[in-house]
């Protein structure tokens, strides 16, 4: 079936431009030259791509936008702006524009973006199923659940996918931010393009712009040939930028230029690369303090920040909670190609009665350890050993801490920019351990008892932090 596209402006020179340019695609076209004959054409034949004018003679292309929203949701809606009006765009894409082409129309971005925009009306239900395939995997940062906030999310997943607009996911550390925005990809138009996933808090500054943008061999010192940057790796697909708070003010700038002009220049390169990523970013940061701060620039924060997710943490949907462990541990098993553990109701309890600080992500590792320290594969209360936070060596009912329990209350912890809560969580119990064994003489089982656990759990703990 040829696909039919609408085109809507008020410009009879642009509309003969549009329906020859698409022709040539070997597209059917209608016409329309104001808001209400193009809602009569929507209502009485069908169409797999509406584009549209900004400024109408009886209405504004936003209007237009927002009735195939809520009418004809099946069909991308692609807006035609006036040059540089950047406002305009994101204002349209917040609406739920697919994408934005800018006057005088460059006609290969154009051919381009109609063909991402066919490719996703032809992929939409085999990519609704990819993504719920996708959203109740589990993961180190796993989503997954039947709460209303997780619906809500999975939802607001299935809509922002239908667009071309930079995505702001923002959520606490562990709480499934970078599976959120591989479901987005997943739903896209983009789906069989690459997915690539960079934490941007784990690349050296003076390393940052050729990771992002690549070098040419000689570039610089240790350059001995040609790399491909991240950008230029995702091409066609999607770019997930985490932590994205933590990119230098230098790196930043280079940033929004790549987003405005669409294509890289690699280091040591005279030449632009054009470039068509779909651009997602994150971080456990608020934006908004570290634009005030002078950390983040404030035009960038507008241009990654057009549309903004919501990650809820685990604390808020504990109801997921039985869900959540019963697929972890089915994932641990497979992993470690061991057999299933099951958890314990007193076990289910604790961990019902903790607000996880760490999110999904500290749940599957307080659940890996248990299911290496159980016996006969089941998980019971005293298994479910945490990393002695708040001095705690096992998770505990908050009614039943008691004052020992709560010895360390981090109120003369320094929370530094590049503070690191597993890292300090990590220290405490180094320190913990080292002075049991110095205490007991590294008698093991001395100190295991100290501790307050079982001799093989200390014997992991080893292990796990190389003091063994």
């Amino acid at each position: 079936m040829t696909e039919r596209i609408l085109i809507v402006d008020d410009e009879p020179d642009i509309r003969e431009l549009l329906e020859i340019t698409l022709g040539r695609m070997s597209l059917q076209t209608s016409s329309a030259h104001d808001l209400a004959s193009a809602k009569k054409l929507l209502n009485s034949e069908t169409f797999h791509l509406c584009l549209t004018d900004m400024r109408l003679p009886d209405g504004d292309g936003i209007e237009l936008v927002e009735y195939i929203q809520e009418n004809f949701s099946e069909v991308p809606v692609a807006m035609i702006t006036a040059h540089g009006n950047t406002e305009t765009a994101i204002k349209a894409l917040k609406a739920g524009a697919f994408d934005f082409v800018s006057k005088p129309v460059d006609l290969q971005k154009l051919r381009d973006m109609v063909t991402s925009a066919l490719r996703l009306s032809s992929q939409k239900s085999s990519n609704t199923a990819a993504t719920t395939e996708i959203l109740t995997s589990y993961s180190p940062s796993g989503i997954t659940g039947k709460s209303a906030k997780i619906q809500a999310l999975r939802d607001q997943i299935g809509k922002l996918a239908r667009s071309q607009a930079p995505i702001f996911i923002s959520g606490e550390s562990g709480s499934g931010k970078e599976l959120a925005a591989r479901a987005i990809h997943q739903q896209s138009a983009r789906s069989n393009s690459p997915f690539i996933a960079v934490n941007c808090g784990a690349i050296p500054q003076e390393l940052m712009e050729s990771e992002l943008f690549g070098h040419l061999k000689g570039s610089f010192t240790g350059a001995d040939q040609d790399k491909m940057g991240l950008f230029q790796a995702a091409n066609s697909g999607t770019l997930f930028l985490d932590e994205v708070a933590d990119l230098p003010l230098q790196t930043q700038v280079k940033l929004l230029r790549v987003i405005q002009e669409k294509s890289i220049r690699p280091v040591g390169s005279q030449k632009e690369v054009a470039i068509d990523v779909r651009l997602l970013s994150a971080t456990h940061k608020n934006l908004s303090t570290e634009v005030e701060l002078g950390r983040m620039r404030q035009d960038l924060y507008f241009r990654i920040n057009v549309i903004e997710l919501h990650v809820p943490p685990l604390r808020e949907r504990l109801e997921d909670l039985q869900e959540l462990t019963t697929a972890l541990l089915s994932k641990i098993a497979k992993e470690n190609h061991a057999e299933l553990c099951t958890l314990s109701d007193e076990a289910l309890s604790s961990l019902k009665d903790y607000d996880f600080p760490g999110n999904v992500r500290e749940l599957e590792n307080i659940l890996q350890r248990a299911a290496t320290l159980c016996e006969n594969q089941r998980i019971e209360q005293s298994n479910l050993e945490f990393l002695i936070m708040s001095g705690i060596t096992s998770i505990k009912p908050k009614s039943s801490l008691t004052e020992a329990d709560v010895a360390i209350d981090g109120s003369d912890l320094e929370l530094t920019e590049d503070f690191s809560l597993e890292k300090h969580l990590e220290a405490i119990e180094i320190e913990a351990i080292e002075k049991a064994l110095e205490e007991t003489r590294w008698n093991r089982t001395a100190a295991a008892k100290k501790l307050g656990m079982s001799f093989r759990s200390l014997r992991y703990r080893l292990k796990k932090l190389g003091l063994d």
